[in-house]
């Protein structure tokens, strides 16, 4: 066990970095789950509260365990959020995938990228 008298020594500094480091991921990890939890539709209100109820009483034992048992559903969800705001955005912004493919097939004509990249592009851009 540390103590206040043993001054400062580059242990104490090793031990408050690792807590701090904690501290950040357990709070990292929290919130990330919390997140889900409130943005998912495919579960009522008392699911909900009872996975918060089990964050909050059994915190590092049901962020482990919604990860391990929800892992994937996050990654999809993740996924269609930030396709949903990458649409939104290009809505707000007038992107148009047609102005774009002819800026690509100009830069193919004046060589400036091969036909490989070409379709690589053009493909990204019809997703």
């Amino acid at each position: 066990m540390l103590s206040v008298s043993d001054g400062f020594t580059f242990s104490n500094f090793l031990a408050d970095a690792l807590a701090i480091f904690l501290f950040v991921v357990w709070l990292w990890l929290f919130i990330t789950v919390a997140n889900d939890i409130f943005r998912r539709h495919d579960i009522s209100g008392w699911g909900k509260a009872a996975w918060v109820i089990a964050l909050i009483v059994f915190s590092y034992l049901a962020i482990f365990l919604y990860v391990i048992t929800q892992g994937k559903g996050m990654a999809q969800r993740n996924a269609d959020q930030a396709r949903q705001a990458r649409d939104e955005l290009r809505q707000v912004v007038g992107f148009s995938a047609a102005d774009e493919i002819a800026k690509l097939d100009a830069l193919k004509a004046s060589g400036s990228i091969t036909a490989e990249e070409f379709s690589r592009l053009r493909a990204r851009l019809v997703q």
